[in-house]
């Protein structure tokens, strides 16, 4: 086994990070088209609160469906 410099063994493992951050901070979905339906749900959904409607927080829906 060769031995490394500090910045020798630096680089290959930035490489790897910046990869596996990349990875998990893509959008697979990122240049897709909403289906129609979904679309007018979303934008009847902010209108809503817009207007002042009531919101949950995550920590309300994740009770209301059990995950908590």
């Amino acid at each position: 086994m060769t031995d490394l410099t500090i910045d020798e063994f630096r680089d290959p493992i930035r490489v790897v990070v910046i990869q596996t951050l990349s990875e998990m901070m893509d959008d697979p979905d990122e240049g897709l088209e909403l289906r129609g339906d979904f679309a007018e749900e979303l934008q009847d959904s902010l209108n809503t609160v817009k207007i002042g409607g009531k919101t949950a927080s995550v920590q309300q829906v994740a009770e209301k469906l059990g995950l908590t």
